[in-house]
């Protein structure tokens, strides 16, 4: 008799261990399926300007500073090896909801593109991104999405039909390069075929970064000089100070420096440009 009940309790010990790895189990291929999908992600950056010109108008207004909705995702193809893409739309307008007149929405592209990246050899993608020299130099540029707030810095090779590669880091020096494939039409006896490239060189030890990028500018806007910048940056805890300069020859030359402060999920930062 008592042989009978420890067996059936033995009996029932092994079916609710087999229960409970089985559950265990597909818990696990339920966290392998969720890592292996995509991140959909979005953020609403809304902003209150005031812009105001010495003997001129002066506006306080409302705006969207560049509101977003995307989606990422990388996977391993090969020991050492990942592939990613990412996509991302912009263009929600979240400061005016009675804007469909002004194609408010998700109707702009802001990133698209597909890589490959490993440790042994950098990574390298192809689509619509901030470029090379974007991501190098201009840190004060890329802060304010809203137009008014800056008049950018003076290069044409755009965000679209890019080859991009980043180099790994070689004791915190990192090489940069990107070429903008654009289309060729010689229907009328000419062409546009053009080949704009940027390289940048960014050098980074302990809190200081070090930037410099050139843009060959090979556009059709009837002025080929090269764009040249340079960038320091200095982090202190919660404080980062970027100083910027940008040149090209008999176009412009452009001078800024801006610090953030971060108290918690709250930044401030204060900019100036000269230009």
């Amino acid at each position: 008799m008592k042989k009978t009940l420890i067996a059936s309790a033995i009996a029932a010990a092994t079916f609710s261990g087999s229960a409970l790895a089985q559950t265990t189990a597909s818990a696990s291929e339920l966290a392998a399926r969720m890592d292996s999908m995509p991140t959909v992600y979005g953020n609403i950056q809304y902003v209150l300007y005031h812009d105001n010109f010495d003997g001129g108008p002066s506006s306080v207004e409302h705006a969207d500073n560049g509101s977003t909705l995307g989606v990422k995702h990388e996977h391993e193809i090969a020991p050492g090896i990942t592939g990613f893409f990412k996509l991302e739309l912009e263009g929600v307008n979240a400061d005016d909801k009675d804007a469909e007149n002004d194609n408010a929405g998700l109707n702009e592209l802001d990133e698209a593109y597909v890589g490959v990246k490993g440790d042994s050899f950098g990574q390298v993608w192809v689509g619509s991104d901030d470029s090379t020299y974007e991501r190098a130099v201009t840190e004060i540029s890329e802060y304010y999405e809203l137009a008014i707030l800056n008049q950018g810095v003076d290069y044409t090779t755009g965000e679209g039909d890019l080859i991009q590669y980043m180099s790994p880091s070689f004791g915190g020096l990192s090489l940069w390069a990107a070429v903008q494939v654009n289309g060729d039409n010689d229907t009328k006896g000419g062409s546009d075929k053009s080949y704009p490239y940027q390289l940048a060189a960014v050098y980074e030890m302990d809190a200081l970064e070090l930037a410099a990028a050139v843009d060959s500018n090979d556009t059709s806007d009837g002025n080929n000089e090269n764009t040249y910048g340079l960038r320091a940056s200095f982090d202190a805890d919660a404080l980062r100070v970027t100083g910027e300069f940008h040149t090209r020859k008999d176009a412009s030359d452009t001078f800024g420096v801006i610090g953030y402060y971060t108290i918690g999920a709250n930044q401030f930062a204060l900019s100036y440009e000269l230009t």
